[in-house]
C-alpha cells in the first residue's frame, strides 16, 4: 500500500489529504501536525476548520484510510511520498521583512524528514513558496540524505475557501513540477498516478520546479490584479454617478476578459493574495526588476485604497465623527461560506472606526468572539503564523462587542457596515432593524448585496460600493 503523509494539518493539508483518501481508498494517509489541539480537533466532530461539504468526507474516511496525528516522525518514515503544508509568513523583521516569504517551518520540516527517513522518498511543496524553494530544500535533504534519495515535487494548490471540496473534486487544473531527469520523470508520474484516481489526464499538468513555482504566485497576482482593477473602476464611478455593476456587467461580457472576480467590493483578504504578491514583489526586486515590483505593489496600493476610502466614506457621512457612536458589522470572514479571517478587510475597516473612537458591534455566523478580538489586537502579518506560534492575545479591545445575532449587532445602531457577503445578510428584516437603529440611519454595503432602492424607500441613507451615491453623500468628501 502506497502510504501518504502530509506535514500540516491546516486549511490546504486537511483538506487535500482528505479527498485523496476519499479518492484513493489504497492509499493511507496520515495528516500530522506538532499541534496537539489542531489533531484532536481533526479527531472530533469539530472540525479546526469550516468548509462546506469537508465534514462529509472526513468522517467518511477517518480511523480508514485517513489518520491524524501528532505522531510526526513515525509518519514521515514510513510514507513513500510526503507533502509539507506549512505556513509561509511573510518576515516580519530582518532581510525582507514586510515582503518576503519566511521558510523557518519549511527549512525545520525538511530536516525532519532527512532526520527520521530510512527509505527514497518524494517530497511535495504544497504551501506557496518562492521561486526556487524547492532547490534550497534539495540542498538540505541532499546534504543530509545518509544516502537516501529524494525528488522534489512542486504541486502548488489552487484552492479558493468556501468552495475548496468542489475545487478539489474538480479541479480546473492540477499541476506538478519536477526536476527534467529521469529520475524527477518519475517522481512526476508517481504524483500523477495518486491525482489520476478522480483527475482526467488532459486536467494534471507537468512543468519544471521553477515554472510550477511561480504559477501559484502568478495566479494569485492576476486574480488579486483583477479585483483591485474592478476596485479602482469603482471609485471612479461614484465620482462620475455610472454604476460599477453595469460597467463590470458589460466588461466581463468580453469572451476575452470574463465575467469572474469582477464584483467590486471593500477589498480582498484571505491567506494568499497579499503574501503572495509581496512575496512576488520582493522577488522582482531581488532579481533586479523593480519596473515589474512597482507593477505588482500597485495592486497591493489600490486594495489598502480601498478600505480606507470605506472608513472614510463611513465617518465623513456621519457629520465627520463616529467618536462614541454605535457601528454594527455584519461580516468579519473574509468572504462567505468561510471562518477564515486573514488579511480580512473587516480588519483594517473596524481598526479605521476604532481608530476614530467609534464603538464596533460585530456578528459573523462562523468567527469566534476570540478569534475577532484576537485579530483586532494583533500586528501585521502575525495572523499568519501558527496559532501556537502568535503573541499571546492581550485583554480585548474595549470598543468592541460581538454578538451572535444581526439584530443585536444593530440595535441602537447609527449605521451598519455590511463587510462580508453571508447570504443571510440579503434576506434580513431591514425594516425590523431601522426601527431599532438611531436616525439617521446609515447602511454601507461593502458587498453590494443590499437592493438599495428598497434600503432607500425604508428611510435609510444608503452607500454602496460603485453606485450612484445617494443625495446625502455627495457633497462629503471619500478622501480623507
Amino acid at each position: 500500500m502506497v502510504k501518504i503523509c502530509c506535514i500540516g494539518a491546516g486549511y490546504v493539508g486537511g483538506a487535500t489529504m482528505a479527498v485523496i483518501a476519499l479518492k484513493c481508498p489504497s492509499i493511507e494517509v496520515a495528516v500530522v501536525d506538532i499541534s496537539v489541539s489542531r489533531i484532536t480537533a481533526w479527531n472530533s466532530d469539530q472540525l479546526p476548520i469550516y468548509e462546506p461539504g469537508l465534514d462529509e468526507v472526513v468522517k467518511q474516511r477517518r480511523g480508514k484510510n485517513l489518520f491524524f496525528s501528532t505522531d510526526v516522525e513515525k509518519h514521515v518514515a514510513e510514507a513513500d511520498i510526503v507533502f509539507v503544508s506549512v505556513n509561509t509568513p511573510t518576515k516580519t523583521q530582518g532581510l525582507g521583512a514586510g515582503k518576503a516569504a519566511d521558510l523557518t517551518y519549511w527549512e525545520s520540516a525538511a530536516r525532519m524528514i532527512a532526520d527520521v527517513s530510512k527509505s527514497d522518498k518524494i517530497v511535495v511543496e504544497k504551501s506557496t513558496v518562492p521561486v526556487k524553494t524547492a532547490e534550497a530544500i534539495e540542498k538540505i535533504l541532499t546534504h543530509n540524505s545518509k544516502g537516501i534519495k529524494y525528488q522534489i515535487l512542486s504541486n502548488p494548490e489552487f484552492l479558493a475557501e468556501g468552495t475548496a471540496m468542489e475545487d478539489l473534486f474538480k479541479p480546473d487544473r492540477v499541476l506538478i513540477g519536477g526536476r527534467e531527469t529521469p529520475d524527477g520523470h518519475r517522481a512526476i508520474k508517481a504524483l500523477k498516478d495518486v491525482y489520476a484516481y478522480w483527475v482526467p489526464e488532459d486536467r494534471i499538468i507537468t512543468t519544471n520546479l521553477w515554472s510550477a513555482e511561480l504559477s501559484k504566485l502568478a495566479a494569485n497576482a492576476f486574480l488579486a490584479q483583477r479585483i483591485s482593477s474592478v476596485n479602482a473602476m469603482s471609485a471612479l464611478c461614484e465620482a462620475t454617478g455610472a454604476d460599477v455593476s453595469q460597467v463590470s456587467h458589460a466588461v466581463g461580457k468580453d469572451t476575452r476578459i470574463g465575467p469572474k472576480f469582477l464584483n467590486a467590493s471593500v477589498g480582498f483578504g484571505g491567506s494568499c493574495f497579499q503574501k503572495d504578491i509581496l512575496n512576488l514583489v520582493y522577488i522582482c526586486q531581488c532579481n533586479g526588476l523593480p519596473e515589474v515590483a512597482d507593477y505588482w505593489k500597485q495592486v497591493i496600493k489600490i486594495n489598502d485604497y480601498q478600505k480606507n476610502r470605506f472608513v472614510n466614506r463611513v465617518v465623513s457621512s456621519m457629520f465627520n465623527t463616529v467618536s462614541g457612536k454605535k457601528i454594527a458589522i455584519l461580516g468579519f470572514a473574509f468572504k462567505k461560506d468561510t471562518g477564515d479571517t486573514r488579511e480580512t478587510p473587516a480588519m483594517d475597516v473596524c481598526k479605521g472606526l476604532l481608530g476614530d473612537k467609534a464603538n464596533v458591534s460585530i456578528y459573523d455566523p462562523q468567527v469566534t468572539e476570540d478569534q475577532i478580538q484576537r485579530d483586532l489586537s494583533m500586528n501585521k502579518f502575525d495572523w499568519h503564523h501558527p496559532v501556537h506560534l502568535r503573541p499571546p492575545s492581550p485583554t480585548s479591545v474595549k470598543q468592541v462587542s460581538v454578538v451572535w445575532d444581526a439584530y443585536e449587532a444593530t440595535k441602537d445602531a447609527h449605521g451598519l457596515c455590511i463587510l462580508t457577503e453571508w447570504d443571510e445578510f440579503k434576506t434580513l428584516d431591514y425594516q425590523r432593524i431601522y426601527n431599532n437603529m438611531q436616525k439617521p440611519a446609515f447602511v454601507f454595503d461593502g458587498r453590494n448585496i443590499v437592493n438599495v432602492e428598497k434600503l432607500r424607500e425604508i428611510g435609510y441613507i444608503v452607500y454602496s460600493i460603485g453606485k450612484p451615491l445617494d443625495p446625502w453623500l455627495k457633497d462629503m468628501p471619500a478622501v480623507a
